[in-house]
């Protein structure tokens, strides 16, 4: 199992639009990404303006095609002035499942 983890600032005052971008990418993964297995979407308590991405997909190429697919491309179209900084991104295989 092939994993992404996203975090992503939003510039203060723009938490809600790219919680909305982000929920868009959800939905575009659960009708068009049979291969994504998991898309989780966290905003923290402390600081509105940090949310981080769980992703989980069957393997690389599917990593791939979901990061290089419609939804990911229409986040940045509708978020990318919105996000604060570079996002962080860790891929990883995925070692233990509960």
């Amino acid at each position: 199992m092939q994993t992404l983890t996203a975090i992503i600032r939003a510039k203060p005052g723009q938490e809600a639009k790219v919680r909305d971008a982000l929920i868009k990418v959800g939905d575009f993964v659960r009708a068009n990404e049979p291969d994504t297995i998991g898309f989780f979407v966290a905003q923290s308590p402390d600081d509105p303006c940090v949310f981080t991405t769980y992703e989980r997909f069957t393997d690389k190429a599917a990593m791939d095609l979901h990061n290089n697919g419609a939804g990911s491309r229409g986040f940045f179209a509708e978020a990318g002035d919105c996000i604060d900084g570079a996002v962080t991104v860790v891929t990883a295989n995925e070692v233990f499942e509960r």
